[in-house]
């Protein structure tokens, strides 16, 4: 092994190291990244030069069109959370099912799935799903290892099912790593690979994701009935009308957002306006129900504004302009006043319910975490690739005697590993872009092109796992914190356990039928 190899091994395990002693992931990463670029620079085998490079990267990031769509998906998650729609559907789901056996904890993956397709943020579901279902599936009777294990999973769908952060960040990786993988084989105009394409992609399988959390479920509740128990005597039924009033907001809100994305009628930093702009009016709506007809009536706005863009060209300063497309314009324009009109209205009784302040407060925190994250990791791939590590990774996945199966495991079983120690997006900004390249040059198991759409969602689900295995996993963290003293430690992660296997069952699902992942961008994009 040389001096350089040895730096780069040496700079993962210290970084793993220090993180488990307890320092901030950021300044740990930037820290290693200091160290081991004196050292190597020392030992001749960095070139300082090579950090010429970090101001533009940092650049990069801040103005990369994609990663702007990061804090408007945050605002979108916890504007949503303290709307108090996931305690609406908590309840009304847990009513409509909770007088079968498993019930409650079929209503917690479904209302995890939607609110998923809503917001993207797992901390915020795991938090506000632990502090309204957990207490309450333990009165029932639930053992605690089933209930926390049930709430943790359903929290996670957040980073499968888009919008995700997940796959926002690793739709802007790849789509480097594939233009780079392109170029490298003498392709010098390779389709791109967007957001949108892993957004239609990892739909299908969350989906799937979902379905297998409720199989165990029923499974449960079929094997050991005492473990998931139907609802008590005296529970009120459900009426058709409550249902409708939980579900449609959100089911709206999905439409608008994800429509719009997977139609193509917005690129996802639009689509994450859209859905930003979407949750302030349900926050508004519930708490000034007095108002709901100029919600309704916004949001009727927002609805047709999407529909005529998706329809008509209403581009402004054209000579070629129709009839039609003038009367589009001016309608177009009318609506838009409307949904301004609508939104200062929602944004003035967000403010005076107390509500926006809190909410921009924490999308700040979370997006300023992110993006430091995310440079800390840009600073240690660049001194890693400077002391040729993507070299020696490339080198070594090649040399594999299994091909690209082989190497394709090796890099899933490392980012498994790593996701014990670190953080997805470490993960995605330091593993991905090394080992991406090297794996998109290679065919696929069952020896066709590979396909970006396909390695991104087995990334995604790999990445899910870090959310839930022990003894690091975030979403078991954020529970543990919001659980009642009665429910141990040792509950939450031997409940984590069987959903851990459970998306485990998933990435093989996704190896034996890749279609999962590239039927759908295909169909909508004609892209693998």
């Amino acid at each position: 092994m040389s001096v350089s190899e040895g730096l780069d091994i040496g700079m993962f395990v210290v970084a793993c190291v220090v993180l488990l002693a307890g320092y901030p992931v950021a300044f740990t990463l930037s820290g290693t990244a200091v160290a081991f670029a004196l050292l190597g620079w020392a030992l001749h085998v960095f070139d300082p030069t090579f950090l010429s490079a970090l101001p533009q990267r940092i650049f990069g990031i801040m103005t990369n069109p994609v990663l702007i769509s990061v804090p408007l998906f945050v605002f979108m998650g916890v504007m949503l959370e303290r709307s108090k729609v996931a305690e609406l559907l908590l309840e009304t789901m847990g009513r409509l099912f909770g007088r079968i056996p498993g019930g409650l904890g079929i209503s917690v993956t479904l209302v995890g799935a939607l609110l998923a397709a809503s917001t993207g943020i797992v901390g915020a579901t795991v938090v506000t799903m632990g502090l309204l279902s957990l207490p309450t599936m333990l009165r029932w009777g639930y053992d605690p290892k089933l209930a926390s294990g049930s709430i943790a999973a359903a929290g996670t769908l957040g980073q499968i099912i888009p919008p995700s952060l997940v796959l926002v960040v690793l739709g802007d990786v790849l789509a480097n790593a594939y233009q780079i993988a392109q170029t490298s084989q003498g392709n010098f105009a390779p389709e791109t690979v967007s957001v949108s394409d892993l957004f239609a992609g990892a739909l299908i399988p969350g989906l799937v994701l979902a379905g297998l959390y409720i199989v165990w479920q029923v499974i449960v509740a079929i094997v050991n009935p005492k473990a998931s128990p139907p609802a008590p005597a005296g529970l009120g039924k459900v009426t058709l009308r409550e249902v409708a009033g939980a579900l449609i907001p959100p089911v709206a809100l999905v439409l608008c957002v994800l429509g719009s994305i997977l139609f193509g009628i917005a690129t996802p930093t639009e689509a994450a306006s859209v859905g930003a702009a979407g949750t302030l009016l349900l926050g508004a709506q519930r708490r000034a129900p007095h108002l709901a007809r100029w919600f309704v009536a916004t949001w009727i706005s927002l609805a047709l504004l999407l529909a005529m863009a998706s329809s008509i060209d209403m581009r402004l300063g054209r000579s070629d302009t129709t009839a039609v497309e003038h009367v589009a314009i001016v309608v177009a324009a009318l609506l838009s006043l409307g949904l301004a009109s609508g939104l200062l209205l929602a944004i003035r009784v967000n403010f005076r319910e107390d509500v926006l302040t809190p909410v921009v407060r924490t999308t700040t925190e979370i997006t300023t975490m992110v993006f430091t994250i995310v440079v800390g990791a840009t600073f240690f791939s660049l001194v890693f690739r400077g002391l040729g590590g993507e070299a020696m990774v490339a080198r070594h996945l090649e040399a594999l005697p299994g091909g690209s199966a082989q190497a394709i495991i090796v890099v899933m079983v490392a980012m498994f590993l790593l996701g014990f120690f670190v953080d997805y997006l470490e993960i995605a900004y330091i593993v991905v872009p090394i080992a991406a390249p090297v794996l998109l040059k290679m065919p696929m198991p069952d020896g066709s092109a590979m396909s970006p759409v396909w390695l991104g969602v087995l990334m995604s689900v790999n990445l899910q796992t870090s959310f839930m295995h022990p003894p690091f996993g975030a979403a078991l963290f954020f529970l543990r914190g919001v659980a009642p003293p009665e429910v141990k430690t040792s509950h939450i992660y031997l409940g984590a356990i069987p959903f851990v296997v459970i998306q485990i069952l998933m990435l093989w699902v996704l190896w034996e039928w890749p279609s999962l992942a590239t039927w759908l961008p295909r169909l909508l994009y004609a892209s693998q």
